[in-house]
């Protein structure tokens, strides 16, 4: 079972301190969308006003054809899967999973039914018997969705789920989430602060900021075209290297950048003519940039720090004025803290940022 959310113009405030600002989006039936963005975003705010946790000031909530924001929590067909886990410590795994459809009086023998296709879902059906104090916390992460799954709602509402896991199985978690999605088609609301969660879970990205929706997008939308500077400062790792940009000439498709510490940088893309230059910026990714080759001349970077990661090297550095730069070199680079490299910039993958955030892509990133 799973239902279109319809969120229309909604609004939240907590007396003078507004917390979200006219908000509107539509999730479709099955779709997997995370609410990605700093802490006090809004992003978990928003997710209990569809649980039915918080109320709406302004603006409405559907699921399906059902408008649900005026509904009781228990009415709204959704079932919600917290941070923190909130088993009963007395009871059983299956004790804990029958419990709320218990209260709501499904019989005995569609209740036992259910828990034991939910356990077998998750690959926690030895588990039953059970109790919390027995189990290692992803299992009970896992105890804690199948008590979700078991109310067999339209949607189900994550809330920063692997937050209290450590990284390795916070890593087995989160493509075990993946596919149990696969696996029940549900609509699915992930809320969380970590992107690589929302690029590996996601078929939208939902990024929050400053009480609004800065950008919607595929998980690869929001991170190859990111819609304003911050997207693009907040979606990659390593952070994008943002230089100022002092002044720029447009002449047919490409226009002539003059970057700090870059010098003229040319770039195929269309400014409009009210670009904003008053703090507008270049936006470079580590993936866009390579170290030259002995005897030729780029852009020199004194390396400060060397990150070595494997299948890649990353080199932060200082250009000639002072401003830090992220650079990738291969896993076997040899380049150490304190050496002179010559960089090179792929400009067909460059970001232009206007002075209000706006950004602008290169044309062949358009096109590639």
């Amino acid at each position: 079972m799973s239902a279109t959310i319809d969120i229309t113009n909604i609004s939240k405030a907590y007396g003078a301190l507004t917390v979200l600002d006219n908000i509107s989006l539509q999730i479709k039936a099955g779709e997997f969308v995370v609410f990605l963005g700093p802490s006090g975003c809004g992003k978990s705010t928003l997710l209990r006003m569809i649980a039915g946790l918080e109320s709406v000031d302004n603006g409405s909530i559907s699921i399906g054809e059902e408008r649900i924001d005026t509904l009781p929590p228990g009415k709204r067909g959704v079932a919600m899967v917290f941070q923190t886990y909130a088993l009963y410590p007395h009871m059983t795994v299956a004790q804990n999973m029958a419990f709320g459809l218990e209260n709501i009086k499904i019989p005995k023998s569609e209740i036992d039914i259910r828990v034991k296709e939910a356990a077998e879902t998750l690959e926690i059906a030895h588990l039953l018997d059970r109790k919390p104090a027995k189990l290692s916390g992803g299992q009970r992460q896992r105890v804690a969705i199948g008590r979700a799954i078991v109310k067999e709602p339209k949607a189900f509402l994550f809330d920063e789920p692997l937050s209290n896991l450590d990284a390795a199985l916070r890593s087995r978690t989160r493509l075990e989430l993946a596919q149990l999605h696969q696996r029940l088609g549900s609509t699915m609301i992930f809320v969380t602060h970590d992107q690589v969660e929302a690029m590996t879970l996601a078929h939208r990205i939902v990024v929050m900021h400053d009480k609004k929706i800065e950008q919607i997008g595929t998980p690869m939308e929001i991170y190859q075209r990111p819609a304003t500077r911050f997207v693009a400062s907040f979606v990659g790792s390593p952070a994008m290297s943002i230089l100022p940009v002092k002044g720029y000439s447009p002449k047919n498709n490409v226009v002539t950048l003059d970057v700090e510490g870059l010098g003229a940088v040319k770039a195929s893309m269309r400014l409009p003519a009210d670009f904003n230059l008053d703090g507008a910026a270049v936006g470079v990714r580590s993936e866009d940039t390579h170290v030259l080759e002995a005897g030729q001349t780029g852009y020199p970077l004194t390396v400060t720090v060397v990150e070595r990661l494997g299948e890649r090297t990353l080199l932060y550095g200082t250009l000639s004025n002072g401003l830090e730069l992220i650079v990738e070199d291969s896993g076997r680079s040899m380049v150490s803290a304190g050496e002179v490299v010559q960089v090179g910039l792929d400009e067909t993958a460059l970001h232009v940022f206007d002075g209000t955030g706006k950004a602008y892509h290169t044309e062949e990133e358009a096109n590639g």
